[in-house]
């Protein structure tokens, strides 16, 4: 090793182009590195869909979920299955062990799902397997609304959503609340006799059109030709142009037997957004990209395609990820640079000005080395990096703290500073790197910890790891090659010399100033090494004891300030889509009312409850869900306040359960008590 570190040094020029190339690749990979609120951890869960249509609750049971998961239960890895029957509906959720790569696990599923396929009713829909990924849900929600006409509103939508789904970071875009097209065709009894068409007649002509046919090639001798028969109904005048029946007289269509016009299906669901109703999209970004780049070049692109929109059409961002993020982020940043500032200020303190500003540079250059390498290796920052980050800024400067301190002390004995910073490298190499080690150990244990929460977990030590070792080839490569050229000895008082040579070869009890103190304090006490033990024993029993007696429990996070939050509504019962609106529109009306939330986005309708956490966590009977926005901190009561008054309030509304949750942190771990009853024959 001390050839290596030799050579390194006697080509310092060449080591400091090699740091200031990693330190600018580092800076880039800062700027461009994907950012994100919490680790994306690829939980392999899995949810199998079956659809047949008018099929009871009990017969999807006996005839759709049982088969299917007798081809399931024997899969490799697989933890847990929990399977719903519903009305026209059956299905299966997969959990496997989090260490099970996911993609063998998702082409294990199709199989199996193949294979039950077949012991399925004949009439049953394909199983829709569907693979949970947290990144994959909802990053922004644009919503329209206004006092226009809803065909109006529906159509600017759609084209809004084409031109979102254009932006190259944009993995879907999706509407939310509104009503798909239709045309509704009224046939007249009446017309339908006196052109003598009977009902059979006119159905075997609707089956028999709008399909694509396939009509094959034509070879003329001199080439091939494709045909195309035109069969897909393009637009209405198709439809009305359909030819029902031929007599003599002419074409009997369609449009001459019945009034066709355009409207929309019936509602299952509504969005609003702050009491009023609207047309959502909701934005998810790929994987692997930047959340706040995404979420900026959406509202980008959103203002400059509705300049030229209607005044009354209202465009509003709501549930912007990149905002939380950035703020967390940023709340980060400037903590790990208060914490820089506050290092530097002891390193001055102890070593001067020039040593300081050596040991100073290894906190920035280790900080975009690591950053460089947590990019390549494809992970993302968020806030589990960042605190690793901020645990490693007091630890990643020792190193350079002792190889400048022992550089300059040589230094002063005389030696140049190339032979000094090189003899300090070579002579504190097995110092640091045992220290830098010893503090890594303290961490691999993370690595072991099994689960989801082990997989959160990990990347503070793997941030420490890349952080701390990019701060041992600082401190023993990068600082004394920077030493060879800039290096200056800083102590230059003959009595403080004196003092450091007689550390050695004298008593070091004669030192003076805080040193000499502490010098004298630990002479006395080694004096009395049982003494001194007891009382540390002492001590630490005591400290256990009294942690025992008056902790204030345990917690895998603290529960911090809330910014969001959920409002489950439930409902019993056989509610129409317009009943269901209107229990909504009581619980909006009182979310909307409380002082200190921002916004509330409600979705009633099926599919609830699927993005909050991929588990089977939420209510069955799930009619309606909230998502609150609350105002800035320094502006309303404490959140918990507020979640209370709305808890308080909606307990008043007759037929319905209201359950909030706030905004957690940490990985996804359910409910705190969950109680599972099961049977084998129930």
């Amino acid at each position: 090793m001390n050839s290596f570190i030799e050579a390194a040094l006697g080509h310092s020029r060449t080591v400091l182009t090699s740091m200031v190339l990693l330190v600018a690749a580092g800076i880039v990979s800062f700027i461009t590195i994907p950012k994100e609120a919490d680790p994306d951890i690829p939980i392999p869960i899995f949810y199998v869909s079956i659809i047949h249509q008018g099929i009871s609750p009990e017969d999807a049971e006996r005839l759709l979920i049982r088969p299917m998961e007798t081809e399931l239960r024997s899969l490799e890895g697989l933890e847990d299955i929990t399977a719903i029957a519903s009305q026209g509906h059956a299905g299966i959720l997969l959990e496997f062990d989090v260490n099970f790569d996911k993609d063998t696990a998702l082409q294990d599923v199709r199989e199996k799902v193949d294979l039950a396929r077949a012991k399925l009713p004949s009439d049953t829909e394909e199983p829709i397997v569907r693979e949970f990924n947290a990144a994959l849900f909802p990053v922004l929600i644009v919503t329209l609304s206004g006092e226009v006409p809803e065909r109006t509103l529906y159509n600017a939508a759609r084209r809004l959503k084409d031109e979102i789904e254009g932006v190259p970071t944009v993995l879907q875009a999706q509407l939310v609340g509104h009503r798909d097209e239709l045309l509704e065709v009224v046939i007249d009894p009446a017309k339908l006799e006196s052109y003598n068409v009977s009902q059979r007649e006119l159905i075997n002509v609707v089956q028999q059109n709008n399909r694509l046919i396939a009509a094959g090639n034509i070879d003329t001798g001199q080439g091939r030709f494709s045909v195309k028969v035109p069969g897909l109904f393009e637009d209405r005048e198709d439809v009305l142009n359909l030819p029902v029946k031929v007599s003599g007289e002419g074409v009997v269509t369609l449009s001459d037997i019945a009034d066709i016009r355009r409207t929309f299906k019936d509602a299952d669901g509504y969005a609003r957004f702050n009491g009023h109703q609207a047309i959502a999209i909701e934005i998810t970004k790929r994987l692997g990209t930047n959340i706040v780049d995404n979420n900026t070049q959406v509202r980008q692109v959103v203002s400059e395609f509705t300049e030229d929109w209607p005044e009354a059409i209202h465009v509003n961002f709501t549930l912007d990820a990149s905002e939380w993020i950035f703020r967390s982020l940023g709340s980060l940043q400037s903590s790990i640079m208060a914490a820089i500032v506050l290092v530097m200020i002891v390193v001055v303190a102890a070593l001067g000005l020039r040593s300081a500003m050596l040991v100073g540079i290894a906190i920035p250059t280790s900080f975009m080395i690591a950053f460089f390498f947590l990019a390549s290796a494809g992970y993302t920052i968020n806030m589990m990096v960042m605190f690793g980050m901020l645990l490693a800024v007091g630890m990643l400067v020792d190193g350079a703290i002792v190889v400048v301190e022992y550089a300059d002390r040589k230094m002063s004995e005389g030696l140049d500073r190339r032979e000094a910073y090189t003899l300090a490298s070579k002579r504190m190499f097995w110092p640091v790197a045992s220290s830098t080690a010893t503090t890594l150990a303290a961490f691999l244990p993370m690595l072991l910890w099994p689960g989801v929460s082990g997989k959160f977990m990990s990347y503070l030590p793997i941030t420490l790891i890349v952080v701390l070792s990019a701060s041992l080839l600082t401190a023993l490569i990068f600082v004394p090659a920077m030493g060879t050229i800039f290096g200056k000895a800083e102590t230059e008082n003959n009595e403080v010399l004196k003092q450091l040579a007689g550390a050695e070869t004298g008593d070091i009890r004669s030192l003076s100033g805080l040193t000499g103190s502490y010098v004298r304090v630990l002479d006395r006490l080694i004096r009395y090494p049982g003494r001194v033990l007891a009382v540390t024993g002492g001590v630490l029993v005591t400290t256990i004891v009294l942690f025992s007696a008056f902790n204030n429990g345990v917690e895998f996070f603290v529960n911090t300030e809330p910014e969001r939050a959920i409002v489950l509504v439930s409902a019993r019962g056989n509610l129409s889509a317009q009943d269901t609106l209107t229990l909504a529109r009581d619980v909006e009306q009182i979310v909307l009312d409380t002082d200190g939330v921002a916004t509330v986005f409600t979705r009633t309708g099926p599919g609830l409850g699927s993005g909050s956490s991929g588990r089977s966590d939420v209510p069955k009977d799930l009619i309606a869900q909230m998502m609150i926005e609350l105002k800035p901190y320094e502006e309303r009561r404490k959140g918990a306040v507020i979640l209370e008054d709305i808890r308080q309030q909606t307990k008043l509304i007759p037929g319905i359960k209201v359950e909030l949750r706030k905004q957690e942190n940490g990985p996804p771990t359910g409910k705190d008590i969950q109680i599972e009853l099961t049977s084998a024959d129930h």
